[in-house]
């Protein structure tokens, strides 16, 4: 994406996020999140759908395009005029090009234009025929639109959050927010409007996570965590499987590594679940605005109680689930077959995320799971020995320490688990049995703020391609202080604890060339210097406040 590009759409961001919070007054972030990102859900399948429109009028007049209309043929100007109206509203024409069908009520023009009506008063809406609609309020037209839109088309239902009347948003403000987002422009020179679209939604999900403050990073993993694990497991074509999804970061992520990559779409297929109904639904809508198929169960539901994929093994498991959860376990769930390696402890549910992802991995499989850091060490309620298990399978692959600060919703340090059930050589990677990564990559990253962290491209590139090259032998080498290769002796020494700080060792330390003593008078000179500068502001400071009378 060129700077240009990237400038627009920063600029977007920002001008739509800051009139969209203003109008948000004493309503809370976490209604209004699905307030607003429903009408950009709705902008955009109604641009969609009169581009569409548009595409096909001209096709229509085109006498070289299969789909001609030759007046020539037609009785009347007004038969051909009909027919011609007729063809616009065939739902087939835009199926065929995955562009949603819109009903007539629920197109932007039609919210838009009447979104200050009173109750009472009549809407002509044309489609095909015309028919009445009596405006009760703003907040009932655009429940009545999303359930339209429902109701053509199958696979959203249930998915859409059609509780406008309840939002409690006066209708003024209602109707400004339907302005603002009508100036989205998601027609673009050179962007393509699925990227404007993906782009305004991220960033809204992150502000929102911002506002929500740790309630709210629930269902949000920031992109560049979320970047980092999916150019380091490479979901190229297979399943791929996310068993605490959130709003579905992981799989939007690994649909555009695939096309940066020059991979094809439908070579992935997406699985998920989510507990959270309204994270359910705003999982699906995410995905459904980039075309990209998934599978989310039958409804929202805990996985470890409601598994809605017992069946699945996936080739690809990422997820971040909630860290150290302590109301997890239920009774139902002594002797599960997943508790492979050991029974997680009761009062903490990190060992039983990584062991139904790892129930869920195909025999070729490999997954990532962000954990807190006490995962790596922790000999609390039988996590040791799980641990202990997982290693001397040769499960564990690598190891990634993070620097604080990464996430919106919680201070706790954090890593990442990549483990596979297959070490062996196979493709492009040489067989790595026995052996594990450990990267420390706690001093990467800038902050963007005063209190959040992320990574850089080149922090990416540099965590990832090491992982890379490690696995397929090819450029890789021990970093003291950063990367480790270690074998299960090596772990076994360790007691099993897998902190990458015990592997990697301390940074190599330039040679300093100056004798210590002369060292230590240039910086003992400094220090006085320093002290005799503070003084002399100290001084200032008094007597300017004995000038005002303190």
């Amino acid at each position: 994406m060129s700077d240009t590009e990237q400038q627009f759409l920063a600029d977007l961001d920002k001008k739509l996020w800051n009139a969209a919070d203003r109008l948000r007054g004493n309503l809370d972030a976490a209604q209004y999140k699905h307030g607003v990102l429903g009408l950009i859900f709705l902008k955009y399948i109604s641009d969609a759908f009169e581009q569409r429109q548009q595409e096909l009028k001209e096709q229509l007049q085109n006498p070289e395009h299969e789909y001609f209309l030759d007046l020539e043929l037609f009785e009347s100007t007004e038969e051909y005029e009909r027919v011609f109206a007729e063809e616009l509203e065939e739902r087939d024409y835009y199926i065929e090009k995955n562009v949603f069908w819109v009903p007539a009520l629920a197109r932007w023009k039609t919210i838009q234009d009447n979104a200050k009506l009173s109750p009472g008063e009549e809407i002509e809406v044309k489609n095909g025929e015309t028919t009445t609609y009596i405006f009760r309020s703003l907040g009932k037209l655009i429940d009545d639109a999303l359930q339209a839109v429902e109701t053509d088309n199958p696979k959203l239902k249930g998915i859409l959050n059609k509780n406008y009347q309840q939002l409690q948003l006066p209708s003024e403000s209602l109707s400004s927010l339907i302005d603002l987002i009508s100036t989205i422009p998601f027609q673009h020179k050179t962007l393509q409007s699925q990227d404007i679209l993906g782009h305004v939604y991220e960033y809204f999900l992150g502000q929102f996570a911002l506002a929500e403050g740790k309630k709210g990073g629930q269902y949000f993993t920031p992109k560049s965590i979320v970047s980092l694990i999916v150019e380091m497991i490479e979901p190229y074509r297979g399943r791929v499987y996310d068993p605490a999804m959130g709003s579905g970061g992981f799989f939007v992520q690994s649909d555009r590594f695939i096309s940066e990559h020059g991979g094809t779409r439908g070579n992935l297929s997406v699985y998920g679940q989510e507990s959270n109904p309204t994270t359910w639904r705003l999982a699906a809508m995410n995905l459904a605005i980039r075309g990209i198929d998934f599978n989310f169960g039958k409804e929202p539901a805990n996985s470890f109680t409601n598994d809605q994929h017992p069946d699945l093994r996936a080739d690809f498991v990422m997820a971040n689930p909630p860290f150290n959860m302590k109301e997890w376990w239920d009774g139902k769930l002594e002797g599960d077959p997943r508790w492979k390696y050991g029974v997680p402890p009761k009062n903490n549910a990190n060992f039983a995320w990584l062991q139904h992802m790892l129930y869920h991995l195909a025999p070729n499989g490999s997954l990532a799971l962000l954990l807190a850091n006490g995962s790596m060490s922790s000999n609390t309620g039988g996590e040791g020995e799980i641990r202990g298990n997982l290693i001397e399978a040769d499960l564990v692959e690598c190891m990634v320490a993070l620097p604080g600060q990464l996430f919106t919703n919680t201070q706790i340090p954090a890593c990442i688990w990549f483990l596979t059930n297959n070490k062996g050589e196979q493709g492009k990677f040489r067989d790595r049995a026995g052996e594990t990564l450990f990267i420390d990559a706690r001093n990467l990253g800038y902050m963007v703020d005063r209190v959040l962290r992320t990574f850089s491209d080149d922090d990416i590139n540099k965590i990832a391609g090491t992982f890379q090259n490690w696995k397929r032998g090819k450029g890789y080498e021990d970093e003291a202080g950063f990367c480790k290769s270690a074998t299960l002796e090596d772990i076994q020494n360790n007691d099993y604890v897998l902190t990458p700080g015990r592997y990697v060792g301390a940074p190599e330390v330039e040679e300093d060339d100056e004798p210590f003593a002369e060292k230590m008078e240039r910086l003992t000179n400094q220090l006085n210097e320093q002290f005799a500068e503070s003084n002399k502001l100290e001084n200032q400071i008094r007597e300017n406040l004995q000038r005002l009378g303190f």
